[in-house]
């Protein structure tokens, strides 16, 4: 069997998916070895991410490693990946998805409604300050950075009255405890991806892929496919205020999507769905809704906001 050698970041939740990962291909008899790697989302780790505006800040260095043949394979979230993979590389297994939803955390409060007036809400993502803004336009929404522990730390010292993180994430560490209330997909559309774990490999390597092509899931794929073509086809990364949840309902054989893009103060959202076979075309097609309805004004201003932000140390 294949030695594979894993490529991750150093972070609790990062460790939990590759380790994950090394699990099961342990099972099927692969011997697996972790090498941490620093990503440049990493060494900015006091800059709110709307801010960064670095493509790929959470993968770059990651990479490299694997294109250099220092490790075999990357696990990765699935929505820190940029839509476009350079073309040495491919996804060689999209895992069984987590719940793809947001959820929200509170000493104090039962639900985001409970919230008293002006009350102060952490988050480290635009997508999630504009759909809150949208929700109440009342709260003061601050950015958080640092891995779960440390956010969850603050929270409990009281400098947040309340904290919203994706559920996928509390729940692998078995912190699920914490989550007061998890909003649907349309009171707070997730990422695009968000979730679901991606086993990135080079392209060409054939023993790596036949070692991980196994953990893919055919469901997870279709929907995170169709959400990462709605993403493209409105040019987002994923530091900007888009949301997408495609399921696959096995019922009549189609995708449904539900899309979501707003502006930063919570005053304008642009909502579409529709329903399709085919996971492009139908991302695509909500995309071009939501562009004639105004949606690249939106992420226009966005992307002149990110590009006036001073550069981080």
């Amino acid at each position: 069997m294949a030695h594979l050698r894993i490529g991750s970041r150093g972070s609790q939740l990062a460790l939990w998916q590759a380790n994950h990962v090394a699990a099961l291909l342990r099972g099927r008899g692969h011997p697996t070895e972790i090498t941490v790697i620093r990503t440049s989302g990493d060494q900015m780790a006091e800059a709110a991410f709307s801010q960064v505006g670095v493509k790929g800040m959470f993968t770059k260095e990651i990479e490299e490693a694997l294109q250099s043949k220092q490790i075999d394979l990357a696990v990765h979230s699935l929505k820190d990946l940029p839509t476009e993979l350079a073309q040495h590389f491919e996804l060689a297994a999209i895992l069984e998805r987590e719940d793809p939803r947001d959820a929200f955390l509170s000493v104090k409060y039962e639900s985001l409604y409970a919230l008293p007036k002006n009350a102060r809400v952490a988050t480290s993502s635009l997508r999630r300050e504009s759909q809150l803004r949208a929700l109440r336009r009342d709260l003061q929404v601050v950015p958080v950075r640092g891995n779960v522990d440390t956010r969850l730390r603050k929270l409990h010292a009281g400098e947040y009255d309340a904290m919203v993180l994706a559920a996928a994430g509390m729940m692998r560490l078995q912190k699920d405890l914490e989550i007061r209330h998890v909003f649907s997909e349309q009171e707070m559309c997730p990422a695009a991806g968000q979730g679901a774990l991606a086993v990135e490999i080079r392209r060409g390597d054939g023993l790596t892929h036949n070692a991980v092509a196994v953990l893919d899931s055919a469901a997870t794929r279709k929907a995170t496919e169709c959400e990462r073509a709605l993403l493209a086809a409105l040019g987002g990364g994923c530091q900007v205020p888009i949301g997408a949840f495609a399921r696959w309902d096995n019922s009549d054989g189609e995708l449904r999507l539900i899309a979501k893009v707003a502006n930063p103060s919570g005053s304008i959202i642009l909502a579409d769905e529709g329903s399709g076979a085919d996971p492009q075309q139908l991302g695509r097609e909500v995309a071009a809704r939501l562009l004639q309805r105004g949606a690249s004004r939106i992420l226009a201003e966005v992307a002149q906001r990110q590009s006036a932000s001073p550069e981080q140390p």
